[in-house]
């Protein structure tokens, strides 16, 4: 059990003030109340107050009344208290608490008196989470007998608030990706605040503009207070083209770009999912059934799964889980599926995502660590050859994951169950797990989820805390949207990752007569094969990388090669190593000693308070975070500035260059860790162009297996992965 639960009725009772609901993001002051139940509190027993691991506003603290989360905590019967913030302590989710120590007991009526965010002594406040919740709760566990054995309130005695988004700070329209003439398609269009979170805080009108006729498509759409977006069902276009869609302000101010929607004859069209996320009954936010809805609502995703942890998933909330997705499912709407992430540790084959083809089936666990249920003992699976076994019979698929705990594909592995690795989530982007899955010879495909624990399946934004990423999506290839369709063709790898974006890509290979697509494993006695790829993006397209396997075949890039390089990159990347403790934060500073910066940008700052700053004509100061991925600044240059030397200054390695020296492909410095680098380069002015075709043509060597892929790299940092295909000389 995560708590003892003996006679909870009289282990006391919380209020709290104020109650209702509170903007994400802002500064709060609230009182909780505590008042022992019938044991009262011993000498040296004490109180705790736990809240999510994920929550990501300010951090308690005691001591500066002036600053923000400043709480002080009182005794009615003057008892001294010994108070603490601790971050990784309580069980989860429970991880961050506030502990009070009691250093002279408590009898029953007395009480404890905690002021969050203490305004009357100067503080702002208390600094909210950046995430929605509909339930955010301050959960309570007393130490009556001084036994460090704290035992929970009932949990309808638990004060709880509603944390809400705030005004529309960023616009999204969304669209499919690939279509076929006359088929119907649905446009949906939100806006997010500041943190990424859904708002319905806006009431107007809004305008649309297509360069297709698009049949069923409004000019106006008008949106009311307490509408969390909107979706148009049942729009069509009727001829071949690739359709953009801007949505204007009612000043005709641009404010969204839709993804572009390719329309032409094709065997299966284009089906976007987050299959990997945590509800609240997990390590996340919100319930489930929140989640299912955000997921088909706010994110507009076609395909969701739930992966709640196996060692936290009672039978009962899996049997929950198993009717959600059961009630959520409709073919060529919205695809769901039942399953789980089996949550070994690192050394017994680390985290694997488990779906069904059907409810019903069994949760086989790698452990039973935070639940007390005992039944179906033959279920427990402890190590991933385990799991394999006991998936043989079952219509399932598994994909490898890197998150606290790292999938270790090469301890296990098995072809038939696990087509893909998840190559980025909200926790970074991991390009060696499809290395480890070369050096041993197996044929994955590629995916993206989000892993997120935020209550946002399909757009979910890191937030101010240990994520650093924004979340992956997966593109399924589909002749239609059903678990039939979708089952036979994840297990052929037609599939392609990005890191959240919905980044077209077409990307094939020609063997002789054979048109040969992502997935596929072929064996030949042919010599030559052409590999293209056709990419539109939804941001201008920085470059192309063509491989094959662990090889760099090939860079593209979109501009000539006489175009002026008046924009200098700096990019900081990496991981320290492949566990919980991957993320690396950086401290830098860029300095030039001539000329002028004209202005600079952020890609992959994620955190709207943690932003760049230039903080004079030739300077600019930052820090950030990268967990496995890149963040990057944009400095453009005048003539004087081109002419002078940059000096880069981090808290690791440190660049002085020529700017004139540095070129495309840059110049990278190593800074230890598992890949912690420091990298600049130069890139022109202005990239114009958001679609990219290409082809590169192999030779095929006997018994050489070619496993060609393409990776695209947006100006705006996205990128996506197309699943490898792999061809054999017979």
């Amino acid at each position: 059990m995560p708590y003892n639960d003996y006679r909870q009725d009289l282990m006391g009772e919380a209020t709290l003030a104020p109650l209702g609901q509170f903007e994400i993001g802002t500064y709060q002051s609230f009182k909780l109340i505590y008042t022992a139940g019938k044991f009262g509190i011993d000498d040296q027993g004490g109180l705790r107050i736990g809240f999510r691991g994920h929550f990501d506003g300010s951090a308690i603290q005691f001591s500066d009344p002036t600053a923000a989360g400043y709480t002080t905590v009182e005794a009615s019967n003057g008892a001294v208290l010994e108070v603490s913030w601790e971050a990784r302590r309580n069980i989860r989710p429970w991880n961050k608490s506030l502990y009070i120590r009691c250093l002279r007991f408590l009898r029953e009526g007395d009480q404890i008196v905690i002021n969050f965010g203490d305004q009357s002594k100067g503080s702002p406040g208390w600094l909210l989470q950046t995430f929605c919740e509909s339930a955010f709760t301050f959960q309570i566990t007393v130490d009556p007998f001084a036994t460090q054995d704290f035992i929970a309130l009932p949990s309808a005695a638990n004060p709880t608030i509603a944390m809400v988004p705030g005004d529309p700070a960023h616009w999204k329209a969304v669209l499919p990706t690939l279509r076929r003439p006359g088929e119907t398609f649905r446009l949906s269009i939100k806006g997010d605040d500041r943190w990424g979170n859904p708002s319905n805080r806006f009431a107007g009108k809004i305008k649309l503009k297509t360069n297709l006729p698009v049949t069923g498509l409004a000019e106006i759409i008008d949106l009311k207070a307490g509408d969390f977006g909107a979706v148009i069902e049942g729009l069509l276009v009727e001829s071949p083209g690739v359709l953009h869609l801007a949505v204007l302000d009612e000043h005709d101010q641009l404010i969204a770009t839709a993804n572009p929607l390719v329309i032409r004859q094709a065997d299966a069209a284009h089906f976007w999912s987050d299959m990997h996320a945590q509800s609240g009954e997990t390590i996340g936010v919100g319930t489930a059934r929140e989640y299912f809805d955000f997921a088909r609502n706010k994110a507009f995703l076609d395909i969701a799964g739930h992966q709640g942890n196996d060692f936290q998933i009672t039978d009962a909330f899996w049997q929950h889980l198993n009717e959600l997705t059961a009630e959520y499912n409709e073919d060529n709407r919205f695809l769901t599926l039942p399953g789980y992430e089996w949550s070994g540790n690192t050394g017994l084959g680390g985290d694997h995502n488990v779906w069904f083809r059907d409810e019903g089936r069994p949760i086989y666990r790698s452990s039973r660590a935070l639940i007390s249920d005992r039944t179906f003992p033959e279920n427990d699976v402890l190590s991933t050859p385990d799991l394999i076994e006991k998936l043989q019979n079952e219509d399932a698929i598994v994909v490898a994951h890197v998150g606290g705990r790292y999938a270790d594909i090469k301890y296990a592995h098995d072809a038939k169950l696990e087509p893909s690795v998840e190559v980025h989530s909200s926790w970074g982007t991991f390009e060696w797990i499809l290395r480890d899955a070369f050096e041993c010879g197996y044929r994955v495909g590629i995916v993206g989820s989000s892993d997120g624990h935020k209550g946002r399946p399909g757009a979910e934004y890191p937030g101010d805390s240990q994520f650093g990423s924004y979340g992956g999506l997966t593109c399924h290839l589909l002749p239609q949207l059903n678990r039939d369709t979708f089952f036979d063709a994840f297990r052929k790898r037609r599939h392609y990752a990005t890191t959240g974006a919905r980044i077209y890509m077409d990307v094939a290979a020609r063997l002789g007569d054979q048109t040969l697509q992502i997935g596929d494993i072929v064996s030949t006695e042919l010599e030559h094969l052409n590999l293209a790829f056709d990419i539109i993006g939804t941001a201008p397209i920085e470059r192309v990388d063509i491989f094959n396997g662990l090889d760099l075949v090939r860079t593209i890039r979109p501009w000539h090669d006489q175009a002026a390089l008046s924009r200098l990159r700096v990019t900081c990347a990496g991981q320290h190593y492949r566990g919980r403790g991957r993320l690396v934060k950086w401290d830098v500073s860029a300095h030039l000693t001539g000329g002028k910066i004209d202005r600079i940008n952020a890609i992959n700052f994620w955190n709207p308070n943690r932003q760049p700053t230039q903080i004079s004509a030739t300077e600019a100061v930052w820090k950030t975070v990268t967990t496995g991925g890149a963040s990057s600044v944009d400095f453009w240059l005048d003539d004087a500035a081109l002419a002078s030397q940059i000096n880069v200054q981090t808290n690791f390695e440190s660049i002085s260059a020529s700017v004139a020296d540095i070129d495309e492909n840059g110049i990278t410095v190593d800074c230890g860790g598992m890949d912690i680098r420091l990298h600049i380069e130069r890139l022109p002015a202005i990239l114009e162009s958001t679609s990219l075709s290409g082809e590169q043509s192999f030779r095929l060597a006997a018994e050489t297996e070619q496993r060609l892929y393409v990776r695209v790299t947006q100006e705006d940092g996205h990128q996506a992965w197309s699943s490898p295909i792999y061809v054999a000389k017979a």
